[in-house]
Formats: structure tokens, sequence, C-alpha cells
């Protein structure tokens, strides 16, 4: 089917996203202004800037692709101190980035989730109430989960990876404490609880197919989420997954496929945050800001400190390891203008798709 019938459709099957997902040239040029369009035209073109702090590489899990991995013995273990993270937080709040995330290895154990219930009670009162907070912290309780919404957490980000299950389990250990329905039900928990609630995928995984991807893309419209963090999967050399690196797709057509499915998502979700990731950026110096250039509208600019930035590589290249928070927030701000769009500061940048799934109208009593 021509890509322009295509995306006069509101609804898509597998097969019409897989089209949109190969096409090339002068229809790939419409796909990604068409995308561009919906994004300003449903929640503007202002992009939202979040403070990433990546607050420890200590991890219980042993995903077979993550570089932070339990089973790597290779990497410098750290965990900022609280003073570190609230300097941090005290930057973005200097810096009007309107909220930040605390990103960091899965840890479930009760001085660890006191620990961040304590963080969030201070962040939220050393800026007034005014910083808004993401956790992307993995796995949790649903009484952890409320503990932290409760003291002042809005939003988390749990990537389910793929939402092929089979391949799930090709990418993760087989035992309990990586089990893709548990991971979906926590995402379901998280909307239970009131998050914001976000999910992503890695993108030219060994063994994926087009249709694994055009199904993710309907998994997210199906799963009603709020945000989405996306990108190419890149390979880590000190991962089980290491050994099928020449089963992958080229990193170039890996970025292509990471754009494209960012623009089908715009489409089919045209009032949730998208990401521009950095791992876009890894294999493109511009590859942030081509996905602001076709719908994206959220950053995140790492502003964890530099003498543990380089301990936090999920995967290879992640890029700005040497680059001051400073430095890299100027650059960031640029790159947004350049892209065609503006930065939206002292604002928390919430999913508008959140509010219109929870907005219920209250009738008016008429006396």
């Amino acid at each position: 089917m021509e890509v322009d019938t295509l995306l006069q459709q509101k609804t898509f099957s597998s097969s019409d996203l897989i089209t949109l997902l190969t096409c090339t040239g002068q229809a790939k040029e419409k796909l990604f202004t068409h995308s561009k369009k919906i994004r300003d035209t449903t929640i503007g073109n202002s992009v939202h800037m979040r403070g990433l702090i990546e607050i420890s590489n200590m991890c219980i899990k042993d995903c077979l692709y993550c570089g932070i991995r339990r089973s790597n013995k290779h990497i410098q273990r750290y965990d900022l101190t609280d003073e570190e993270i609230l300097s941090a937080a005290s930057f973005a709040y200097q810096y009007q980035y309107g909220s930040i995330v605390l990103q960091g290895g899965e840890r479930k154990d009760r001085t660890f989730i006191k620990r961040i219930e304590q963080l969030l009670l201070k962040i939220k009162k050393s800026s007034n109430n005014t910083l808004g907070i993401t956790l992307s912290l993995g796995e949790q309780s649903k009484e952890t989960l409320q503990r932290w919404k409760e003291a002042g957490a809005h939003r988390y980000l749990l990537r389910i990876e793929t939402s092929n299950e089979d391949l799930y389990k090709k990418i993760h250990p087989q035992d309990s404490l990586h089990n893709f329905h548990t991971r979906l039900e926590c995402i379901h928990l998280l909307q239970e609880c009131g998050y914001q609630t976000g999910t992503g995928v890695m993108i030219g995984l060994p063994g994926q197919s087009l249709e694994d991807l055009a199904n993710d893309l309907l998994f997210l419209k199906k799963l009603d989420i709020d945000m989405v963090g996306m990108g190419p999967y890149i390979e880590h050399h000190e991962t089980p997954l290491w050994e099928k690196r020449n089963q992958l797709l080229p990193q170039t057509q890996r970025l292509q496929l990471g754009l494209h499915m960012i623009s089908c998502l715009r489409i089919l979700m045209p009032d949730i945050n998208i990401a521009a990731t950095t791992a876009l950026q890894a294999i493109d110096p511009n590859g942030r800001e081509k996905a602001l250039e076709i719908g994206a509208n959220v950053i995140m600019p790492n502003i964890t400190p530099l003498t543990n930035r380089a301990n936090y590589q999920l995967y290879e290249n992640k890029p700005g390891m040497d680059e001051g928070v400073e430095e890299s927030t100027l650059k960031i701000a640029k790159s947004v203008l350049k892209s065609g769009c503006k930065i939206q500061f002292s604002t928390w940048g919430d999913s508008l798709h959140f509010y219109r799934r929870n907005y219920k109208p209250v009738k008016r009593q008429i006396k």
C-alpha cells in the first residue's frame, strides 16, 4: 500500500507498520513530515529537559545485554552519596530543567527503598516542591511504588525491551528474577498507583524481526502508556550477547529503524511523551536532534558527576563521558533550537496523554 494512503488511516495493522518502518526516499520524508506535524498540532514543538542522575550501577539483575549486569566483574561499582545526588538535583533546579530522572541498577533491599524515599522528600523540599521527579529503578512491589509516589515521585520508566516473550527470554537469564510477566505486571502496578508510566523497547536486537518491532508499537498503544524511551540496541563487550554481534544489522540501519519507530509511534499515540534517547546519539552525533525533528519531545541531559559517569555504561560508546554539566546543558540547548524546537523551561512537561486518560469530568448537580 502507498505510504500516502497509509498516513490517512486512523488504525494500523502490523503489516501497515512494517511498510512504514521500511519506507525510504520520498516516502520516508512524508512519514517524518507527518509525524512532526502530528506532534506540533497535538502537543506543540516544545521540548522538555529531564536532568538524568545515574545514582548507582549496583544491580541485582543479570540481563544478557546490559553493561552493568551483576556478573560483569570488570567495572568499578559506585553508589552516589546523598550529597552528590542533591547537588545534581540543585543544578537542575538552578538551570530551570523542570524535572529530573533518578536512574540506577535494580535493588529491592529495605535500606535502598528507604533511602530513595528520603531522597525524594529532600529533593522536593530543597526545590520548594517545584522539581518533577521521574524514577527508573527497576521492578518494585506495589507497596514500594506507593511509598515513593507519596514521597514525591510522579513518573516512572520501566522498559519492557521487547513485547515478544520468546525474544525476551533470549536476552535474559532463565530464572524467577527475569520474568516477562513479572515485568509486565509491574508496569500495570505503576498505572494502578497513579504514576505517569513509561516503558520502551530496544531496536535491532539479535533475532528481532520487523514484525516484532511492529508488534512492539501495537503493544505500546494497547498498554495505553504515557511516555516511551526507545532506541537502537548497542552491544557491550562484557555481555553474553556480544557473541551474537555478527548477527546484528549495521548500526546505521539500527539508527534508521529507531527513527522510523519514533515516527510511527508518534502517529499511533499523538499525545504521549517520547524521548530522544542517548543511544541514538551514540551512533550519530546528531541522532537525538533527528528524533526531535520527527516527533520526539523529551531530552535527558546527563548531569551525573563526571567522576562516576564512565562507570554507568549500559552499552559501549556512550556519548558525553567527559562533558561537564554546564557544557552539556548549553550544547543540548543549542541542538534543540537547531532541530526547530524550543525548550520549555521550569515545567514538569507531563504527558498530555496521562491527563486525558485519567480525567473524568464531575457532573454538576442542578438545583
